[in-house]
């Protein structure tokens, strides 16, 4: 069995010159191999010489979401002035790591604004077609929008737990119980559905 990998971050102290010669990404400094990279570390043995301290990144860059980019997302809770969202894909590609983002009021709807109710445009579990109107920073998320009619609720369930189906923009319903929610229907273009 293969030993487990060894991740390390840049600067962090490899091993000593004497017992190995630096690759790339690492550098040697005062007799001793720092990383120069973020990565999993490598050690490939030399003919009759020291062996190679590398580090490797991982193959796949993370995507991340751009403004303008068009993603789907889920709805883990809401309140009066806004939703909450994990990022789950930017277009058609899957995220490695979520990514958390807010639907604010007034970015829900194009028209009526002041009209607009969060709590009968989405609700917790809903998967959500929205648009990057701005980036995060550490301490807050990103910022997303769902005024255009391609953009808004695809899939929501009842609390019978069936998928719900369109019956106009605004509301879902239930196909077992026939009970009729609100929601912020999303006119789902073909390029983005699967078969």
């Amino acid at each position: 069995m293969a030993p487990p990998a060894r991740y390390c971050v840049p600067g962090e102290r490899l091993c000593s010159t004497e017992e190995a010669s630096a690759g790339s990404g690492t550098y040697a400094r005062h007799g001793s191999i720092f990383a120069s990279l973020a990565g999993c570390l490598q050690r490939c043995a030399e003919d009759g010489g020291l062996p190679v301290v590398s580090v490797v990144r991982d193959a796949e860059a993370q995507l991340l979401p751009g403004v303008g980019a068009v993603v789907t997302c889920k709805v883990c809770s809401i309140n009066s002035r806004f939703a909450k969202v994990n990022i789950l894909y930017v277009g058609a590609t899957p995220l490695k790591s979520t990514f958390r983002g807010t639907i604010r009021r007034e970015d829900i709807r194009a028209t009526e604004k002041d009209k607009v109710e969060v709590y009968k445009s989405f609700r917790p579990g809903d998967i959500v077609l929205a648009k990057v109107i701005s980036l995060g920073d550490a301490q807050s998320n990103y910022l997303l929008s769902t005024a255009e009619n391609e953009l808004g609720v695809v899939v929501a369930r009842s609390e019978a737990g069936v998928q719900m189906v369109p019956i106009s923009w605004c509301e879902m319903q239930c196909p077992q119980t026939h009970t009729k929610d609100f929601r912020k229907v999303a006119r789902v273009q073909p390029q983005f559905l699967q078969t």
